[in-house]
């Protein structure tokens, strides 16, 4: 089997149907360029349509692929500065460290983390220090995968309270064109995920979660369909009669446009009803 995925990832292509091709109530504008020193530029700009809040953010990214060396700098419109540096595949094969940094020059809050990944085949794990002054907290990871199949663990300690504050499990199966992924977080809320690739242009997917002491059980179904090679519609319904749909075009080579509207189908005359546009610029 080759490298499982990471803890977050497990699940992921179920999560991409419900997730991708959508953006309710928001205007959203994406550009990304690479310069001709390598240097890579994105940047993202968006509209609340129910708050008209307006959010920005910037990130300049340089690698030294010689060197296994990522440099990554990140500003966004609160005014947080960011900086990562990323080490990958130097000190050991499958090894990968990471050293980032916020700094607030409005407030003066500064935070670190330290974060290490290490995969290979049959095991990916990961473990992230966030630096505090009362005291660091200290996220770990894991997935063993052993043909399709997939297991699961991922904690938080806070060492300043000496408690632990996350205490996730997850099982799943993985082949070409099927997915099952089922996760317990913190011994009291239940998940599951079903995904299935059924032919080239169609792939659906089916998701639950229960809470312990409530009797609703939250369930959506989703599917996403490839008109051609450069448009596509998704569609999404919840037992709260939520209906999404998303329609995404490509206009040109580097220029994607994205349409969504969302309806509460329990009260349709009512309004509230949001609509999302995208556009993604890559050159």
């Amino acid at each position: 089997m080759a490298v499982p995925p990471a803890y977050a990832d497990l699940g992921k292509s179920a999560k991409d149907i419900f997730d991708k091709g959508y953006g309710f109530g928001v205007v959203k504008l994406d550009v990304k360029t690479k310069s001709a020193s390598g240097v890579e530029f994105k940047t993202s700009g968006s509209s609340n349509t129910d708050t008209s809040k307006v959010s920005g953010t910037l990130e300049t990214k340089y690698k030294r692929a010689e060197y296994g060396l990522t440099f990554t700098e990140k500003w966004n419109t609160d005014n947080t500065l960011g900086t990562e540096i990323t080490i990958e595949d130097q000190i050991a094969k499958g090894l990968k460290l990471t050293f980032d940094t916020t700094f607030s020059p409005n407030t003066g809050k500064k935070s670190g983390k330290v974060k290490a990944a290490y995969k290979r085949e049959y095991v990916n794990l990961g473990c992230d220090v966030d630096f505090d002054f009362a005291g660091p907290t200290i996220h770990g990871n894991g997935v063993v995968g052993y043909e399709g199949w997939l297991a699961g663990y991922q904690m938080s300690f806070d060492t300043a309270k000496s408690k632990m504050i996350r205490n996730n499990f997850a099982i799943g199966y993985k082949t070409g064109d099927f997915q099952l992924h089922t996760n317990v977080n913190d011994g009291s809320e239940f998940g599951g995920s079903i995904y299935q690739k059924v032919s080239d242009k169609l792939e659906t997917a089916v998701s639950l979660a229960w809470t312990a002491g409530s009797n609703s059980t939250r369930f959506g179904i989703g599917a996403k369909y490839q008109l051609d090679k450069d448009a596509s519609i998704s569609a999404k319904v919840n037992n709260n009669s939520l209906v999404g749909v998303g329609y995404t075009q490509t206009l040109r080579p580097g220029v994607k446009l994205t349409l969504a509207g969302l309806v509460d189908g329990k009260s349709i005359n009512a309004g509230g009803h949001k609509l999302g546009l995208g556009l993604e610029l890559e050159a």
